[in-house]
């Protein structure tokens, strides 16, 4: 069941649907081919955080869906999730429930684990995919997830996480840094993030979120892969891992960035996008 629940005074807050009980929190906005958009998991994250500067642009020419993935923003708890096949399942849901068949997907980070799984799981539902700063390979944790992982809710520690994630540190206002952190201490927001990415061994995480290599270079869709130089939470080695295993893939390195591509980057990433979900690599 899908109803609507948008609040003018809560952005993040989109349509609801309840599929076997669980809620799905998610922007649908504009029109044309649908495009599906996977945030990353960085603490008091949702959808429209991760995307409200790119979900304008690509409404003009597509059909944008963005969720909150179980466990993050407005979308139900699942606990500790130990198997990414969750969120797979809570996409295809979503996207049965919208009558579309086929999408071209962009993930973030995490996002980008999930959508390497969903392209795995289901390679006749993706039609091109977008993987920014993305996990989906094994690599050895850096200091900088680990610590976004770790979080613990306090300003400082907002803070402090955010500034791993941008190059550019004038971009984190106190406002930004108090909204940030006011989300991360909703309401049962925090426990289902902790259960999942917290614990001693984060590294365990990246196993979770791997897709097996043979099964990535099996992949015959045009792909994307997009990467700050200065990312300090994901490896640009992995994305370069990446984009060689995948058959069909360009590699795009922005310089003056760190993890926020789509925010650091805002214009590049909204043109560079909308041109290939229009014309794939070659045109």
């Amino acid at each position: 069941m899908v109803t609507a629940t948008k609040e003018a005074a809560r952005p993040e807050i989109g349509k609801s649907l309840v599929v076997d009980g669980s809620v799905t929190n998610y922007h649908d906005v504009g029109e044309g081919p649908p495009v599906l958009l996977i945030h990353g998991s960085g603490p008091g994250v949702t959808a429209w955080a991760n995307w409200r500067l790119n979900m304008p642009a690509l409404a003009k020419q597509f059909r944008v869906i963005a969720p909150d993935m179980f466990g993050f923003g407005y979308s139900d708890s699942k606990g500790r999730i130990e198997d990414k096949q969750i969120w797979v399942d809570q996409l295809v849901a979503l996207l049965d429930n919208l009558g579309i068949d086929k999408v071209s997907i962009v993930g973030n980070s995490f996002g980008g684990g999930i959508a390497l799984a969903f392209m795995v799981a289901h390679p006749d539902r993706v039609e091109r995919a977008v993987l920014m700063g993305p996990a989906g390979l094994e690599f050895p944790i850096t200091p900088a997830l680990d610590e976004v992982w770790g979080y613990e809710p306090s300003v400082e520690a907002m803070r402090s996480s955010l500034e791993y994630l941008a190059w550019d540190h004038s971009r984190l206002t106190d406002e930004l840094v108090q909204s940030r952190y006011e989300a991360s201490i909703r309401p049962g927001a925090q426990a289902p993030y902790n259960a999942t990415f917290g614990g001693p061994d984060r590294q365990r995480n990246i196993a979770m979120l791997a897709s097996r290599e043979q099964d990535i270079a099996a992949l015959q869709h045009e792909a994307l892969v997009l990467h700050g130089r200065f990312d300090e939470v994901i490896p640009l080695e992995s994305s370069v891992r990446l984009a060689t295993l995948l058959p069909c893939a360009d590699l795009n390195v922005f310089g003056e960035c760190g993890h926020w591509v789509q925010i650091e980057r805002m214009a590049s990433f909204n043109r560079i996008v909308t041109e290939f979900f229009t014309n794939g690599l070659k045109g």
